[in-house]
């Protein structure tokens, strides 16, 4: 694969220019265009919360792509696709949206800052209708990059309930590891119903605590590779990186790393 053209899809759970800018919104925003730039194909899916702006970021239904339902616990969840450009680049944004997960004013709590109670069915609903937009698109991605702890079970769901479907078998997953993002837990039924009544309870223990460190090292543990972008660390998560000598680990560190990067996939695109 190496000089030759690589498909990237980036998956995030936040994106500047739509969402306030943080270190995983801003990384989000910027990768995909150095990626892009370095003569590869990209695609960006990320979730449509409430807060986002349709009219002023010139959203619009992508009616091809749309029509889809995510079942979680027998519930039929609708998935509508939109569209957006980022404004003064030729890079195009995928939004997932479904009405009762997402359309609110606040991303992750409420008014009262207290943890949506419905987050663990909000990420297992992004990160199931992320992978079932990308067969939809019939675009056969070379790398997967994750990024947040909202999509955490994409590395599990591509080893596991995913792993045979042509459009992934050739795709290597890279998982971008933060800071702890929230200290709160998805609850104890997280695993069972992440589990989409498919995978063992042994698969899922990583993630059994439901807590923002718990989903970094269940992601860390079903990806080819992981990048960190945080300076501090759980140390659950960076012990966790450390006993996988393994899987190879870029150290994201400034906003010039374009070369860094691109690297970084060929060398996991050689490996076996």
């Amino acid at each position: 694969m190496e000089n030759n053209k690589k498909k990237v899809l980036f998956i995030s759970s936040e994106m500047s220019p739509f969402l306030d800018s943080n270190p995983l919104a801003d990384i989000a925003r910027m990768l995909p265009q150095v990626v892009q730039e370095q003569d590869n194909e990209v695609r960006i899916l990320v979730p449509r919360f409430g807060v986002i702006n349709e009219r002023r970021n010139r959203l619009h239904e992508v009616v091809r792509l749309s029509g889809m339902n995510i079942t979680i616990d027998d519930n039929d969840n609708p998935l509508t696709i939109k569209v957006a450009s980022i404004p003064n680049t030729k890079m195009q944004v995928y939004f997932l949206d479904n009405e009762d997960y997402f359309h609110r004013k606040f991303i992750y709590n409420d008014e009262n800052d207290q943890f949506y109670s419905d987050n663990d069915e909000r990420t297992i609903f992004f990160c199931k209708g992320a992978l079932e937009t990308v067969k939809k698109l019939g675009w056969y991605p070379d790398i997967i990059h994750c990024h947040g702890w909202m999509t955490s079970l994409i590395p599990l769901y591509l080893k596991t309930i995913y792993k045979d479907e042509p459009v992934f078998q050739n795709a290597k997953i890279v998982y971008s590891v933060f800071n702890n993002e929230h200290n709160e837990s998805l609850g104890q039924d997280f695993t069972r119903k992440a589990s989409l009544n498919h995978i063992t309870d042994e698969v899922m223990k990583p993630f059994e605590n439901g807590d923002c460190s718990s989903l970094y090292i269940g992601a860390i543990t079903h990806s080819d590779a992981i990048v960190n972008c945080g300076d501090n660390l759980d140390p659950q998560v960076q012990n966790h990186l450390a006993s996988d000598e393994q899987k190879p680990v870029l150290e994201h560190r400034g906003d010039n790393i374009a070369a860094e990067y691109t690297e970084f996939y060929d060398t996991i695109l050689a490996k076996n």
